[in-house]
């Protein structure tokens, strides 16, 4: 039943921009799930799900950041499709996501813990990495781009 659970909060949060626990609660109700808010609070903390700010200056659940490995950077979803662009300049990478969600873009891209990415600096719609070289930097960019394309 957890599982089952578990597995349609990930559905509901990856297909709908859920602000609150009650709102959560209720999208479950409706798919079958009677849940209680101190449920639904384990759950969340249990699935690692975080808040970030939408374009509307409220907040939502994503899913946890999930990657393969440091070479081959996997997103979820919810943070990809935060990425509008990407350019390279020398060692730096310039990222722009709609506004309000760059912190979430640059917590999981500083969760890949990449050699080349020496750090991150993220403002309200765009982040600044900074790669060890002009080379990494022009890899990280054509990994990002392949990564908003693919969804």
């Amino acid at each position: 039943m957890k599982n089952n659970r578990h597995e349609k909060i990930l559905d509901l949060i990856a297909r709908y921009e859920i602000e609150t626990q009650d709102e959560l609660i209720e999208k479950l109700n409706l798919s079958g799930f009677r849940v209680t808010q101190a449920t639904i609070s384990r759950d969340i903390r249990e699935l690692k799900l975080s808040k970030v700010m939408t374009g509307r200056g409220t907040y939502r659940y994503i899913l946890p950041v999930r990657y393969d490995n440091p070479i081959g950077i996997k997103f979820n979803n919810a943070i990809a499709e935060s990425i509008i662009g990407v350019n390279y300049a020398q060692n730096i990478v310039v990222l722009k996501t709609y506004p309000g969600h760059s912190q979430a873009v640059a917590v999981s891209i500083d969760a890949l813990n990449m050699p080349q990415i020496l750090g991150c600096v993220a403002g309200d719609d765009t982040i600044i990495a900074v790669a060890s070289d002009e080379e990494s930097a022009k890899e990280i960019s054509l990994k990002m781009k392949d990564i908003i394309k693919s969804i």
